[in-house]
This record gives C-alpha cells, sequence and structure tokens, in this order.
C-alpha cells in the first residue's frame, strides 16, 4: 500500500451536516457560517480580528496592498522575504508592485536574523515571516527588528494553524497574520484562509476590499431592513477575494478537532526523531524550543536527497520538497546565488509522510529505508 506524502482527514458526517444547512436555507456564499468560523478562529487563536477568505495568497496581497496605500509606499519598495517558500509568498509581493529582498535561512528553514539585518535598506517597508512546516524559527528576534526599524511584519502563517510560543498562538503581535485552509494543511477545507490583523482599521477596510469595494456586502444587506437595504456605495476599487459558507462549514468542523490533530502529528515527528536524530547521513529538521509546532512537515536533510527520493519511490513512499529555492525560478533569479543557506538546504530538503492516517509502523518503515538509502 502507497504512503502518501498527504492525505487530509474529513469528518464526513458532520461536514455534510454543517453543508447540508447550507443548501437548505439556500445560503452558500459569504454568510453565517463565514460569519460563525471567524468567530471560532477568533475564540480559538485569542486574535482579536478575524476574516475568512477564499485562500492564504488572497489574503497576503491584501495586505501588501492594504499597507501599500495606507502608509504611501512606492512602487518597487521593498520587502524582505525568504526564497524558501512557496511561490504565493512571493507572488504576492509583486501582485503589489512591491520588490521581493531576499534574505537567507537558519538551520530551522526560516528567515536567519542576522541575514535579515544585512538586507534593510531605506526602501524597506515590510517583511514577510514564513514559518515553514509550522515552526517558529527565530521569529520573536525578527519580530524585534521589525518593531525598531517601523518595519511592518507580516506572518504567512500557512502551515501554522495551530502553533503556539509559551502557549499564546501564533500571530497576535505581526501587523498581519494569514493561514491556510487548503486541502492538504492541518485544518484542511477545499481552499480557504484566514486574515488576522493586529488594528480594527485595517480588518474593516479589507472586508471592502474583498467584496470589489462595496461598503456593504449582500448578507448585511439581506439582513438589513426597509425599502433601501439594496442600496450600497462602491468607495474604491476591490477583489473578489471573500469566502463562502460551504468552506466555512468545513473549517467549523475540521476546527474541533484541531489540537488533537495537532498533537497526534507531533507524536509522528518525535517517532521520526527517535529513529533518525543522530544518524550520520541524516539531519532532522528540528522546532525551536518553546514553539508547539502545529507540524505541517516533518523535514529531513540528505546529501543525496534525488537518490533516496527515488528509492523511497520504489518502495510506494512518496516524500516531498518543500521547497525549492525561489531563485532557481526564471522569475526571482535576478536574486540567484543571493542566499547561500537556502541554495544548500534547497538541494538536501526532504517532506517525509506526514498525516493522521499514518502508524508508528509506517514512521517506522520509512525510517529504516531513509537510513538504508541515505549515504
Amino acid at each position: 500500500m502507497a504512503v502518501q506524502l498527504f492525505v487530509p482527514n474529513f469528518r464526513v458526517e458532520e461536514c455534510l451536516a454543517e453543508i447540508r444547512e447550507c443548501l437548505e436555507k439556500g445560503w452558500t456564499g459569504l454568510g453565517f457560517k463565514t460569519v460563525a468560523i471567524e468567530a471560532a478562529w477568533k475564540e480559538y487563536t485569542q486574535l482579536a480580528h478575524a476574516h475568512f477568505l477564499s485562500s492564504n495568497t488572497v489574503g497576503l496581497h491584501l495586505a501588501f496592498e492594504l499597507f501599500k496605500s495606507k502608509f504611501g509606499w512606492k512602487d518597487n519598495d521593498e520587502v524582505i522575504t525568504t526564497p524558501l517558500t512557496f511561490v504565493s509568498t512571493n507572488h504576492a509581493i509583486l501582485y503589489a508592485g512591491l520588490k521581493p529582498v531576499f534574505a537567507d535561512v537558519d538551520d530551522y528553514l526560516c528567515l536567519d536574523p542576522e541575514s535579515v539585518l544585512k538586507r534593510i535598506t531605506p526602501k524597506t517597508k515590510a517583511l514577510i515571516f514564513v514559518g515553514i512546516g509550522g515552526n517558529s524559527g527565530q521569529y520573536e528576534k525578527i519580530l524585534e527588528i521589525c518593531r525598531a526599524r517601523s518595519i511592518k511584519l507580516i506572518l504567512d502563517a500557512a502551515h501554522m494553524a495551530g502553533t503556539r510560543i509559551d502557549g499564546e498562538h501564533i500571530g497576535a503581535d505581526a501587523d498581519a497574520t494569514v493561514f491556510s485552509f487548503q486541502a492538504v494543511k492541518n485544518l484542511p477545507t477545499a481552499d480557504s484562509g484566514m486574515i488576522c490583523f493586529k488594528e480594527a482599521e485595517d480588518d474593516e477596510r479589507v472586508r471592502k476590499l474583498t467584496w470589489l469595494g462595496i461598503n456593504k456586502d449582500t448578507y448585511a444587506r439581506t439582513a438589513s431592513q426597509g425599502a433601501y437595504k439594496w442600496m450600497y456605495d462602491v468607495e474604491e476599487v476591490g477583489y473578489k477575494y471573500h469566502g463562502n459558507s460551504i468552506m466555512a462549514a468545513i473549517a467549523l468542523v475540521q476546527l474541533k478537532y484541531l489540537d488533537m490533530d495537532n498533537a497526534y502529528r507531533r507524536q509522528l515527528a518525535v517517532w521520526y526523531n527517535g529513529n533518525l536524530k543522530n544518524r550520520n547521513n541524516v539531519t532532522v529538521v528540528q522546532t525551536v524550543n518553546g514553539c508547539e509546532s502545529a507540524q505541517h512537515l516533518l523535514q529531513i536533510r540528505v546529501r543525496d536527497r534525488d537518490a533516496v527520493m527515488l528509492a523511497l519511490n520504489e518502495h510506494a513512499i512518496f516524500p516531498g520538497v518543500h521547497y525549492r529555492d525561489n531563485t532557481d525560478y526564471r522569475m526571482y533569479a535576478f536574486a540567484q546565488g543571493t542566499c547561500p543557506n537556502a541554495a544548500a538546504a534547497s538541494q538536501e530538503i526532504i517532506s517525509l509522510p506526514m498525516h493522521l492516517r499514518m502508524t508508528k509502523s509506517d514512521v517506522d518503515l520509512i525510517s529504516e529505508l531513509v537510513i538504508k538509502y541515505a549515504r
């Protein structure tokens, strides 16, 4: 039987019951379920604001667009970012007409504060921190750097649903935090996300931007009374980025089990670590002390990555790579050679299968094969 990298786990009957309510009420778009998941997410994370979106990617775009207009940033003002991420992180910078400036990564595969300090210029307006695999890395040092220099901090928390630092959910101290509830994430739907701002005024404005710049969404108009409830104004050019009630219905169910699911993922990581740690030819990427990681990924580094992956494939085990150094892509080749740690990691990292249907026997088998084929 094949062991896949990701296999999402849905509580099917509970999800169908939530979706059925949407269908029976005839309300599947932005509405009562999106309101409910926003309230539930705020309660779960204790973050002040939460807005349900169609994806993490659109949330990152919205954050950059909002801050650019709010603070008068110019085209090609700079955003410090990581080359070791999914391309949507860096595409979002370009969507807003800003320039990505790549800093290198540390042993946690997150941004290295020393490299960040070297990249800051008078044109630096923001920094985007990616908590790869659910790990917070040196996030708190990055936060200090940003606060000391009035640099806006955007947290790409696509892998961090349920990540806590010293008992508190990640994201409260960032200017904007964006989560992903995409199909294979720890809180899976089909595709959706959540953007959480520190400031109420930012949350309020983005709610207009996600609905084409209209100052009153359809659900709010339907809930209002009077002959003119259809009346609204269009205050600026916006986008159609809002989430819908079908995705929110699934998310409401998945959220109930998130802590339990993440705890099992951390147990898988403990088993992997017990098998692979201190092996000469294998390095396990560790979680920083004080971080209770969502453990979206379990990453190792091996010198002969391609050979190991092919050998695992031959045994019907299908790991992944998170991620290819973005500066290897044509889009970002202008920065090639500027981040040697990320470039080296990109040639060595493997994400081992990590999902709720796995057993200790699966972990032991995969570990045994990695040890056998790593040279």
